[in-house]
């Protein structure tokens, strides 16, 4: 029998064994915030967080307050900030960067931002009905046209979901809800696309590297380039070097195209860029497109053609056109 003195308490090894289990594994954090395993890892040791426990079997587990903690990471990271200045930051510093960015947003887009048919989205997720969510965003496609839809409606009400989850006005799986319904609905469209239209090229592979996880980023830029007459092979997110430069040469890839969200460092990005610049053929262009600060800056990125908008990607399929003439 544990003795302990008055007014204090002490874990019996049972009682913290269920609490222990009752915390979320590491792919379950990954899952959940969208930042993957590898780079949970990483910046456990290069900044000291997150700093998981250890169940009984030496696996890693989370508690509440770092996972919540994880969500404002990646909704930073996503708008561009650094790893370096925002892992190692307080909470309270976290949050109030989230504030920053949320004012600037409002007040820089107030007008686009909540427009009629976003609004009736957010009234949707929240009251649940997904079959009403699937058809505003059908008619919307219908009306506005595909292209128009996704660069004026699909990609500002995707920020926007984000930004209601992080803020606590939707639940994780409402999100959930949202992406997946989204997801659905654009690859219909692209199916829908007649096969003839895609014959003029060029030939895309579109992917993201190992840790971006930001997949319907990557099948918004997939719309627009089937709209643009490309043909595209998507091969999903997380594909590692030596494979897609695989994937590339085995379907005489002309173009291969990386989204970023910003997830991954500044010297991550432009490593592996420059890598890849190197491996593939001469002929093959390399588009880079996203959120992250590293596509700003103009060092470390020659030979690639960077991408800071999705109204932008018809422009650069003509102008790769008129290079080939």
């Amino acid at each position: 029998m544990t003795s302990t003195s008055p007014g204090t308490a002490e874990f019996q090894p049972d009682t913290a064994n269920e609490l222990l289990q009752g915390l979320p594994g590491i792919s379950a954090v990954e899952r959940d915030t969208g930042i993957s395993k590898d780079l949970l890892r990483v910046w456990e040791r290069r900044y000291g967080f997150p700093a998981p426990l250890r169940d009984l079997s030496g696996e890693r587990v989370y508690p509440a307050e770092q996972v919540q903690r994880l969500r404002l990471l990646k909704r930073l990271l996503d708008a561009g900030h650094r790893p370096g200045r925002v892992v190692a930051a307080s909470h309270d510093a976290l949050e109030a960067l989230i504030r920053v960015q949320a004012s600037a947003k409002q007040t820089a887009a107030a007008d686009a931002w909540l427009t009629q048919e976003q609004a009736r989205c957010i009234e949707m997720l929240v009251a649940h009905d997904v079959d009403g969510v699937r058809r505003l965003l059908s008619q919307a496609m219908l009306r506005m046209g595909l292209g128009q839809c996704v660069t004026e409606l699909i990609a500002p009400l995707t920020g926007l979901v984000g930004e209601k989850w992080l803020n606590g006005e939707l639940a994780i799986f409402e999100e959930h809800i949202f992406t997946e319904s989204l997801q659905q609905l654009l690859r219909q469209a692209l199916q829908a696309i007649p096969r003839d239209a895609l014959a003029e090229g060029p030939r895309v592979v579109l992917t993201t590297l190992p840790g971006e996880q930001h997949g319907l980023g990557l099948l918004m830029v997939e719309t627009m380039l089937a709209l643009a007459g490309c043909q595209c092979l998507s091969l999903g997110v997380q594909t590692p070097l030596d494979e897609l430069i695989r994937a590339a040469n085995s379907h005489k890839a002309d173009i291969v195209a990386l989204s970023f969200s910003g997830i991954l460092s500044t010297g991550m990005v432009q490593r592996s860029l420059g890598e890849l610049r190197a491996q593939l053929p001469a002929g093959v262009a390399l588009w880079a497109g996203g959120s992250s600060q590293a596509l700003q800056r103009s060092s470390g990125l020659d030979g690639i053609r960077r991408i800071t908008a999705l109204s932008e990607i018809a422009a650069e399929v003509s102008r790769w056109r008129a290079a080939q003439t």
